[in-house]
């Protein structure tokens, strides 16, 4: 791998995971004042889970982000900034509209442009490289249940 090649790929990764930084500082006060407050499902699973999910996916984006800039020209190439950064932008406000300012219902309305969001990024990713499209499924998934956690949550408080 060239360096230049390197670079990319190491500012493809470092992008997602600090946008994740971020957000989990908005995340970590929440969790440790009203969070623990909130009624929760039998399905909720233990704090300890998140960060390692969370930084896992991250990884993931920055991958298959990195798979993408690497084949796609011209607008192509635009668009997929565009797309990326769409979807990356909605998941970090999420973080702030459940946890910062305890919004759950805006953050279940937020979490589901979050979702289609991420479909039409593993579907134009696709058309680009169908490996970097593949490797957005966990997230998909993951993004899927935090969507049912924060519409159950929503119900129960």
């Amino acid at each position: 791998m060239r360096i230049s090649n390197f670079f990319k790929l190491l500012v493809c990764i470092l992008v997602p995971l600090g946008v994740g930084g971020i957000a989990g500082m908005a995340t970590a006060n929440g969790i440790d004042s009203w969070y623990i407050t909130l009624v929760k499902p039998s399905f909720n699973p233990p704090n300890s889970v998140f960060a390692p999910v969370w930084t896992f996916l991250y990884l993931l984006m920055g991958v298959s982000f990195y798979m993408v800039i690497q084949t796609a020209r011209g607008q192509q190439l635009f668009r997929a900034y565009l797309v990326f950064g769409g979807q990356l932008l909605l998941n970090f406000i999420w973080s702030f509209l459940f946890f910062y300012f305890q919004e759950i219902g805006w953050a279940l309305v937020e979490i589901v442009l979050l979702w289609l969001s991420i479909i039409g990024m593993i579907v134009f990713f696709h058309g680009i490289n169908k490996t970097a499209a593949y490797l957005q499924i966990p997230y998909l998934c993951w993004v899927s249940f935090a969507t049912f956690l924060n519409f159950t949550l929503y119900q129960l408080n």
